[in-house]
């Protein structure tokens, strides 16, 4: 069974991201086709199409969907057809030390198959009958999808799916680093330096897990109102002298500062913002080239640590259950993240409101 299918896809870096027909082929052994429901712009997608994240276009974007089960793969026997799933785009083998440890985010196997699925091919072709990438597993800003069976997790019925969707990248990211990778305790402080969509759900996480100070810095003030919405006690306008407004209203300095932006510069003010044995955690995607520099010495002399953070240190089948659990319990926020939803044939015009900042998450939905 083929599926035809519209499709947001990169044709080539730094050129309009276009809707094309595609056609999406049957799932083969371990893998399922899914029907999508809604797809989160994510901000990572848009990074693919300009070469900060370097996958080689031809390039199906998306990889924060939500859908039903239409085809099975010989083998499968977790999901069944009329399934409801959410996608993740961190995959695993299993088998690896990274696995065995816990941390399938690390994954020594199956992400390096970025582009593809696990076993190095694709199930979509263009009109011409060529390949086309994948992103990271996944390509489902489509009205189908066939993914290994590694990459869905099953959703329970009472989450709208145009919420379910983003559990699996902007939620998952923000919540786990707090959680997962920071570990914050509870009474302390912390700065979120950006108020997008990993932004703002990072800083609903150290709410949820019991900041009792959580500092928003944004260069946008519609951000940072936003951004109290979901938890923020003070928020900072960004300039570059951040860290002075920060340790001030901290008498000192944060416990955590979380780095949601993707830029060296912002992670140097970060740590910059640190009180003693307080920790940065590196969220956001920086180019390759880029770098962040620190005082050496004030690492052990004042017990300071950076961390890097990687979906949240996810693991899916573990943690979308759990964020599920905390939105049926009203702690999660997820529909308030949702400010705008457009057809698969405006997925242009949802980029360039995510470029302008215009919502804390643009959804394309597919019904």
């Amino acid at each position: 069974m083929t599926q035809t299918a519209r499709a947001a896809v990169c044709r080539d870096w730094n050129t309009p991201i276009g809707v094309e027909t595609i056609q999406v082929e049957a799932p083969r052994r371990d893998e399922v086709m899914i029907r999508l429901h809604a797809c989160g712009v994510c901000h990572s997608d848009l990074s693919a199409a300009t070469g900060v994240i370097a996958f080689p276009p031809p390039l199906v974007l998306g990889h924060e969907g939500a859908g039903e089960v239409v085809a099975v793969g010989e083998g499968v026997t977790d999901f069944s057809i009329g399934d409801r799933v959410i996608t993740s785009f961190v995959s695993m083998c299993g088998t690896c030390r990274y696995c065995n440890a816990g941390r399938p985010v690390l994954c020594d196997t199956v992400n390096t198959a970025l582009t593809t699925l696990p076993d190095g091919t694709v199930r979509t072709r263009d009109a011409d009958g060529k390949d086309l990438s994948i992103f990271s597993g996944c390509g489902v800003m489509a009205e189908y999808a066939t993914l290994h069976v590694n990459n869905v997790v099953p959703v329970t019925d009472n989450v709208p799916m145009d919420r379910a969707a983003l559990v699996g990248c902007a939620v998952m990211t923000g919540v786990g680093a707090v959680f997962n990778t920071a570990q914050l305790e509870p009474g302390s402080t912390a700065v979120v330096f950006g108020a997008g969509g990993v932004g703002l759900n990072t800083i609903q996480g150290c709410r949820i897990a019991g900041a009792r100070q959580i500092i928003a810095v944004d260069m946008s003030e519609e951000k940072l109102e936003t951004a109290k919405r979901f938890g923020a006690t003070d928020v900072v306008l960004a300039d570059d002298k951040v860290h002075k407004a920060v340790r001030k209203l901290t008498g000192g300095g944060a416990d955590y500062a979380f780095e949601c932006v993707g830029r060296g510069a912002v992670a140097q003010q970060a740590y910059a913002c640190l009180g003693k044995g307080g920790t940065v955690i590196i969220v956001g995607v920086a180019p390759q080239s880029d770098m962040t520099s620190v005082n050496t010495l004030s690492l052990p002399a004042q017990e300071k640590g950076i961390r890097g953070s990687w979906f949240g240190s996810a693991r899916p089948r573990y943690d979308f259950p759990k964020l599920f659990g905390l939105y049926a319990s009203g702690q999660l926020l997820l529909d308030e993240l949702v400010t705008e939803t457009y057809s698969i044939d405006e997925a242009p015009q949802a980029f360039a409101d995510m470029e302008a900042g215009r919502n804390a998450r643009g959804v394309i939905v597919f019904d």
